[in-house]
């Protein structure tokens, strides 16, 4: 009956986790639509795109501090609530966007918002409870959930392609509200399961002694994101130094506080493992939250549809990590980890130029290389901090998701908008047709912006693009104008090449742990004793 038992809840969490990529994909595929609806340049796209993402911090490392006291399936109800309020406000925003475009925009925001707490909420429960069922092969069995990601990719990735073909009139709420469907398959397969009694706690370990796995050094990183989110989310700079500097001060006083009660500076190397998944999350996250608006020139001219390359990677990763124990065996985690380090950056690099189906050619790469990044991260942290239990396995997602959202999606919008601006500028024809275009080697038509008060960068003014073509002779207006918007669009690729610098930093950390644990003999998980004091049954 147990073993049963378990097999429906692994599934279960199988499909939450599809569930939250079918949320995550269907905003995906909706950034460049809700860009024109809301007249949004590429990093305001991305700051819509991140308030989707930075929530899930909030929610999975929130419930990772107390998950073991109210139990894996409260966790389970919030996450289904999620997913169904956003599929409502979704829906809703749909129906009032020719009337009041206002309401429509923040349904959408808010209703983000809360999609990405229901998913945050997912991934508190589902990793531990797999990590405890599986305990003696985290890794691998870490990695078969985490195919569920993909594979939710994979079907809701069609279900929308196929849609913008065939059913081009249909509405864009159906892309929201599809969520609907595995969100009540989860729901009922695991409201009558038990679940398990965390590792954590059946050893014996304090709540105290997890919270000194993570230590301040994490409580540190984790505050200061957070308390840029907070300036975001509220609109605040320092020109308002009152509400400026106590987001600042809650931020202190969270790592502070954090630091009073566990005394612990935390483990190095969980604190090395936080710094990488945070250019991890990006490499991953970001690129697949920004690669369909970023191949969407490239693939119009081809005539595919450019959702195919997230399909098709995520296709990818979907079989590999089903066999990812055989791998894992074969090159150790921090072995498949900096391989993967090595094939994205290539993948990544090739993407930023090639063209026509060649494309493919390079996504296959770059699907390789970030199939294993995330759930193997999850394993090593599983392996080598199990006193953390539910926090340090929850946390460093909850980094990872948190660093992407607040910087990292804004932070690939800003490379963007820089690689049109040098893309106009190379172009001669654009050039010749509005002479005042360019002064002293810089565009006329750039305005500077910010985020966070971190992120500068310049971007191209439309309303001063289109006030300068609209002195020319209103026969050229429409041709100078349509090559100014296929020149920008063009233009986005090239940024995948400036973002090979997280998979490189990645590199470099993974083969200095590899030197690490050799020089310790090679890596070994960690493995806790029971609670009564014996080391674990084989």
């Amino acid at each position: 009956m147990q073993k049963s038992n378990d097999q429906l809840v692994f599934w279960g969490c199988f499909i939450a986790l599809i569930t939250t990529a079918f949320g995550f994909i269907g905003r995906l595929f909706l950034i460049n639509t809700w860009s024109a609806d809301f007249n949004l340049d590429a990093a305001e796209a991305g700051r819509l795109a991140g308030i989707g993402i930075w929530p899930f911090a909030v929610s999975i490392i929130g419930f990772s501090l107390f998950i073991d006291r109210i139990g894996y399936k409260v966790a389970m109800l919030f996450a289904f609530a999620g997913h169904a309020i956003w599929a409502l406000m979704g829906i809703s925003a749909y129906l009032v966007l020719d009337s009041n475009k206002e309401l429509s925009y923040s349904l959408i925001y808010w209703g983000s918002l809360i999609l990405a707490l229901g998913n945050g909420s997912v991934e508190a429960f589902i990793n531990p409870v797999v990590a405890t069922m599986f305990d003696k092969e985290k890794t691998k069995w870490l990695n078969i959930l985490h195919a569920g990601w993909p594979g939710g990719l994979v079907i809701a990735g069609i279900i929308t392609i196929l849609i913008d073909k065939y059913f081009v009139d249909v509405p864009w709420s159906v892309k929201v509200g599809m969520i609907g469907a595995p969100a009540l398959v989860y729901l009922m397969m695991l409201l009558p399961c038990k679940f398990p009694v965390s590792e954590r706690v059946s050893s014996g370990v304090s709540y105290r002694e997890m919270l000194q796995e993570f230590g301040i050094l994490g409580a540190i990183i984790v505050s200061f994101l957070l308390s840029l989110q907070l300036l975001d989310f509220f609109s605040i700079d320092s020109s308002t130094p009152g509400p400026y500097y106590t987001c600042w001060a809650i931020g202190a006083a969270m790592a502070i506080g954090f630091g009073i009660y566990t005394q612990s500076i935390g483990r190095p190397l969980m604190f090395i493992l936080v710094l990488i998944m945070m250019p991890l999350a990006t490499t991953e996250i970001g690129t697949d939250g920004w690669i369909t608006g970023i191949m969407e020139g490239i693939a119009e001219e081809t005539k595919f549809h450019p959702g195919w390359i997230l399909v098709y990677t995520s296709a990818i990763m979907m079989v590999l990590r089903f066999f990812a124990g055989p791998i894992v065996h074969s090159l150790s985690p921090l072995g498949l980890l900096a391989l993967s380090a090595l094939l994205a950056i290539v993948g990544l690099y090739t993407l930023s130029f090639t063209t026509g189906l060649m494309i493919f050619g390079a996504a296959t790469l770059y699907g390789f290389g970030k199939t294993f990044f995330w759930p193997t991260m999850l394993g090593v942290v599983a392996e080598q901090c199990p006193k953390g239990g539910a926090l340090t396995l929850n946390a460093i997602s909850g980094i990872g998701m948190l660093a992407v959202g607040t910087l990292g999606t804004t932070y690939i919008g800003a490379l963007q908008e820089g690689k049109k601006i040098d893309a106009v500028l190379a172009s001669g024809e654009l050039t010749d047709h509005l002479p005042g275009l360019v002064e002293n080697g810089k565009l006329t038509v750039t305005e500077k912006k910010e985020i966070y008060e971190i992120i500068k960068y310049d971007a191209i003014s439309d309303d001063q693009v289109a006030a300068m073509i609209g002195k020319l002779p209103e026969a050229e207006q429409e041709h100078v104008q349509g090559d100014f918007d296929l020149v920008k669009s063009r233009s986005s690729q090239g940024a995948l090449a400036s973002m090979t610098m997280f998979p490189i930093f990645m590199l470099i950390m993974y083969i200095g742990l590899i030197g690490y644990f050799s020089s310790k003999g090679g890596y070994k998980p960690v493995e806790m004793a029971s609670a009564d004091g014996k080391p674990p049954e084989d």
